[in-house]
């Protein structure tokens, strides 16, 4: 069965890799000229990479974790310490570190909270870990539940002081979704905590050895060709076609950089692309169904990623750290952490500007600036008196609408995989599926969408019709 794809990030490329596992042809079509989605990467004209974020990789990852196994290339995860690493805002260039024992979960955990006494007070543990127990005991029912309260007001029912929001939440908020404890719904912190804490590897955390779309998305293109299956770049879907059924006849590919427009068919077809251009996609006859018109109040949230290379080394540190500052979310020293962007005299930072709204609109100048004052109280040594670091260059990258905004009532929008549509399917972080709005949600969402396909296919609610045409009759080069 043929199975057009529109979107190669994580979703689409991992739906197809299912498929393709399964006997399937998936023709995978990428609007842009490269891989990789929300994890996409360029190359400047000096050779150096710059990512479209800061892409970490948790223990807790099983479906991601199985999709490098399937690979063969589970030794491109570089395992940092297992430990979570925060900048003291009140000690200038300081740290505060989480470290979790090498014991069974959740005792790995509570160790490591009970042993950092920098940022809350016993009373503040005691009251925070009994607010907690439901999560632990009820899991991921009682998680759920909580989607109709923020962050902040998730703590205020359970008397946990506000303190603990101030020390520890805004910055994890803002890592999980470039939002503050106000806004984002508590469904997704405990998420977070629940595989934290009852995982004993599921906090510890890997970088990628280089660059997204060469080590991590291209690995997985060679695997779906290697088994008939197809990736095209620079291939937007313009238009969703439908036949007098209602059924979707065809992929209306848009002709760009002299190609011509053509429509791709298949029997099946699946949407990986984000929330907020399907939404513009949407055929008229679809929008007044239920199961679509609900994606209306899922809506992007914009993120700016930013990439600044200095004349020396800032800091030896390998590993992810949190800001804890107003502007910045997380950050690292990719020097460190990467070993294909590895320099052992200078550093290259590559930060996390969150919340975004209010300076997505703002010059790339005004941005570098504003990190470059947040970098003072970070590293006093190096930006502070005589012989300060020079910065070498910036690069930064916005993205207006990224992830979905993960605000209290998302989850009873998210749509399943399986569509009204008989032979069209849905595939991205958005839809529903355990992990939410990341990675490893994007790569279960298409595994669980090939999975929707194969029995849609099995139980004949696709059409048994064979498809006419190619993508090579259509006119596209393979990747």
């Amino acid at each position: 069965m043929r199975v057009a794809i529109a979107g190669a990030g994580l979703a689409g490329l991992s739906c197809a890799k299912y498929l393709s596992d399964a006997g399937h042809i998936p023709i995978v079509l990428e609007a842009r000229d490269v891989l990789g989605g929300k994890v996409a990467a360029w190359q400047d004209a000096d050779g150096d990479w710059y990512e479209t974020g800061l892409h970490i990789f948790f223990g807790a990852y099983r479906n991601m974790r199985r999709l490098f196994a399937e690979l063969n290339i589970e030794d491109r995860l570089q395992w940092k310490s297992h430990s979570m690493i925060f900048n003291q805002k009140d000690n200038p260039g300081t740290y505060s570190r989480f470290d979790f024992p090498d014991i069974p979960a959740p005792f790995n955990g509570v160790a490591a909270i009970l042993g950092n006494n920098d940022m809350l007070t016993w009373p503040e543990k005691i009251s925070f870990g009994l607010g907690l127990v439901p999560a632990m005991l009820r899991g991921q029912s009682y998680v759920e539940e909580c989607d109709q309260y923020s962050w902040t007001e998730w703590l205020r029912l359970h008397n946990i002081p506000e303190r603990v929001n101030d020390e520890v939440f805004i910055a994890m908020a803002k890592a999980l979704n470039f939002i503050d404890p106000d806004e984002i719904s508590s469904t997704v912190v405990l998420t977070a905590l629940n595989r934290f804490l009852q995982e004993s590897d599921g906090s510890k955390m890997a970088f990628l050895d280089g660059n997204p779309p060469q080590r991590l998305c291209q690995p997985i293109v060679d695997h779906i060709t290697a088994r008939g299956g197809e990736v095209h770049l620079d291939a937007p879907l313009r238009e969703i076609s439908l036949a007098e059924d209602g059924r979707v006849e065809g992929f209306r590919i848009g002709g760009i950089k002299g190609q011509e427009g053509r429509t791709i068919t298949a029997d099946a077809y699946v949407s990986a692309l984000p929330v907020d251009p399907l939404k513009l996609l949407l055929p008229e006859a679809w929008k007044q169904l239920a199961y679509f018109s609900k994606l209306d109040g899922l809506n992007g949230v914009p993120v700016i990623n930013i990439h600044l290379w200095f004349d020396r080394k800032l800091t030896a540190i390998d590993h992810l750290l949190f800001s804890r500052s107003p502007l910045l979310s997380v950050y690292a020293d990719m020097s460190n952490t990467c070993r294909e962007y590895e320099d052992s005299d200078h550093s290259m930072l590559e930060l996390v500007f969150a919340p975004a709204k209010d300076w997505i609109g703002r010059s790339d100048d005004d941005i570098v600036a504003a990190t470059l004052e947040e970098l003072k109280r970070l590293f006093p040594q190096h930006f502070t008196g005589e012989n300060q670091a020079t910065l070498r260059k910036a690069i930064v990258v916005k993205t207006p609408l990224s992830v979905y905004k993960t605000v209290p009532g998302c989850q009873a929008l998210r749509p399943d995989q399986t569509s009204p549509i008989a032979n069209f399917f849905l595939a991205g972080d958005y839809t529903m599926q355990r992990y939410l709005a990341s990675m490893e949600g994007a790569v279960l969402s298409g595994r669980l969408c090939a999975e929707a396909i194969g029995v849609a296919q099995s139980t004949g609610a696709i059409a048994a019709s064979i498809a006419t045409g190619s993508a090579a009759a259509a006119g596209l080069a393979p990747v």
